[in-house]
Formats: structure tokens, C-alpha cells, sequence
């Protein structure tokens, strides 16, 4: 029987794969649901999600191996209602089935010949706001002169131009520049595009796991979902 988990982009993708290596569990990461398409959407789609959900139950109704499926998309500044909300909306619109109460919870959802699996959600978040880069921010393992000296320039161009700098904006300035800046070698940074930016995160996920720290409390909650799928 297998497993499938649900995501929103290459980058939680390419995360989710490497936290799951690291867990040692056996999951199935699907392609994201949103790819080319997500910076042109602005976030999350629910045609995308509903679409992605349809192709997962034709698979379903083709192939009865499919046991569990999660789906995590980032929480942002929704509440976890809110996006649960969301999520059963597009569950509705494509499966007979029950709703989701709450996150880290199955629910059985049927495709039309009677093939049956579970399914249940999480939100990427630290502590009930955020996205990935968010978390990113909260388990670095590295040192991050770097990166931390933002708050200085967060504060300079608050004070002499009266622009506010959105928490999301500023977070992912922040990795960008812990990658680049506080964890890649001179060697890498031949390289940067590919081995020391968002751009290249896959090749970080898959070479440079150690600049994160796996056992951050921040990741308790995610490690509890993926337990689910065990």
C-alpha cells in the first residue's frame, strides 16, 4: 500500500522530501500542486488544489494501492478554520465523503467504483502563522551574522522611508541570504544560482540537510502528521 502527501510547491516539495529522509518513512511526495503556475497565482488556487484532488481520484479508481494521502499547503496569516474551511471546500466539490474537523485527523474519502482511502491535512506554520520559509527561519543550525544583520536594515528603511517590510517578505529575504550568505562555501558560491539560492533548494534539501536542525521543537507538529502516515 502506499502513501502520498499533497503539497503547494517545489520548495515544500523539495523540504518534505528531505524531512521525510531524514524520518526514515516511507511517503510518497506528490508533484506540487502548484508548479509554474504558483508565482503567477499568488498563492494558493482552489481550482489547483480541486484539480489536483480529481486527478488523485481518478489514480485512486485505477489503482487500489493508494492508502493514506495528506495534503499541506502553508498556513500564512489564515487561522487553522480557515484552512480547513478551504480544504473541505475543494474535498466537497470532488469526493462523497465526510469533512475534516480539525488538522492531523483522517477522514475516509471513496472514488465513484467504491475505492476507498484516508486522507487528512496540515499547515505549515510556526506557532499558528507563516509558511515554509517561516519555519526555515526557526530551525536554522548555522550561525547567521549574515542573515541577522536584516534586522538593522529592516529597521533603517522603516525609519528613513516609512515602508513597513511584510513579516512574509522579510522571512524569505532572510533565508535567501542564510543560504547564500551564512552556509555556502566559496566553492558553491561559483554556483550560486543552482547551490546557494531558492532557485537551486533542491540541491540544499539534497546536499546541505545539516544547516537545519531537525530537532527543533518547531518541527514537533510535522513530525506528529507524517507519524500518521507510519
Amino acid at each position: 500500500m502506499s502513501n502520498i502527501i499533497i503539497v503547494e510547491s517545489k520548495n515544500d516539495e523539495a523540504f518534505m522530501k528531505a524531512m521525510i529522509e531524514v524520518l526514515n518513512y516511507d511517503i510518497h511526495v506528490e508533484e506540487p500542486i502548484c508548479i509554474e503556475k504558483y508565482e503567477s497565482l499568488k498563492g494558493l488556487s482552489e481550482e489547483q488544489l480541486r484539480n489536483t484532488l480529481k486527478e488523485l481520484k481518478a489514480e485512486m479508481e485505477k489503482n487500489d494501492d493508494i492508502e493514506k494521502i495528506g495534503i499541506i499547503i502553508d498556513m500564512d496569516n489564515h487561522s487553522e478554520q480557515e484552512r480547513v474551511e478551504f480544504v473541505n471546500k475543494c474535498i466537497k466539490d470532488v469526493f462523497d465523503s465526510e469533512t475534516l474537523s480539525s488538522t492531523k485527523q483522517f477522514i475516509d474519502i471513496c472514488g465513484d467504483n467504491g475505492t476507498k482511502a484516508q486522507l487528512a491535512c496540515y499547515f505549515t506554520n510556526v506557532e499558528g502563522k507563516g509558511e515554509l520559509e517561516t519555519l526555515l527561519k526557526a530551525i536554522k543550525a548555522r550561525e547567521s551574522p549574515y542573515a541577522d544583520c536584516l534586522d538593522s536594515w529592516r529597521s533603517c528603511i522603516e525609519e528613513k522611508e516609512g515602508k513597513k517590510i511584510k513579516q512574509k517578505d522579510f522571512d524569505k529575504f532572510w533565508i535567501s541570504n542564510y543560504i547564500r550568505y551564512d552556509t555556502c562555501s566559496k566553492k558553491e558560491q561559483q554556483q550560486v544560482e543552482k547551490k546557494c539560492s531558492m532557485h537551486g533548494f533542491d540541491y540544499v534539501m539534497e546536499h546541505k540537510k545539516d544547516i537545519w536542525d531537525w530537532d527543533n521543537p518547531a518541527l514537533d507538529d510535522l513530525k506528529e502528521f507524517f507519524k500518521l502516515f507510519c
